[in-house]
């Protein structure tokens, strides 16, 4: 998919700051847009997470990016093109630690309070 400059810093920005997220935290979408200085863009940082490439030879791809720890800001698993993408997801955080529970209307959550990672500010990357 060709992207501007401006789109390919932004989709950079979001995968490195996913990338510090701790094993066994998550995080949402809008935290994800306030650290990289959009706070305006939680829907775009969902789209960067939704075109995360497969391809182990990308910089960043969903082996290298836990995009499984982003979740939405009511501390539910967005729901997924694919039927089972939220189940995927869900299942990922459990093999992390992160209790995913499902509400009587069937979505998956997490306990913001327990497993949210909500700094001020990223690490500088090396």
């Amino acid at each position: 998919m060709a992207r501007s400059d401006e789109a390919q810093a932004f989709f950079h920005a979001v995968y490195s700051a996913a990338q510090q997220i701790p094993y066994g935290k998550v995080t949402t979408y809008a935290h994800i847009a306030y650290l990289v200085g959009t706070p305006q863009r939680p829907r775009q940082v969902g789209v960067c997470m939704k075109h995360l490439p497969h391809d182990e030879d990308a910089v960043f791809n969903s082996s290298n990016v836990p995009w499984q720890r982003v979740i939405n800001s009511k501390g539910a698993v967005s729901p997924r093109s694919q039927p089972s993408g939220a189940a995927n997801q869900a299942t990922e955080l459990q093999r992390e630690g992160v209790e995913v529970t499902r509400t009587a209307m069937g979505e998956y959550t997490v306990d913001l309070e327990v497993y949210g990672w909500f700094p001020e500010g990223l690490t500088e990357e090396e």
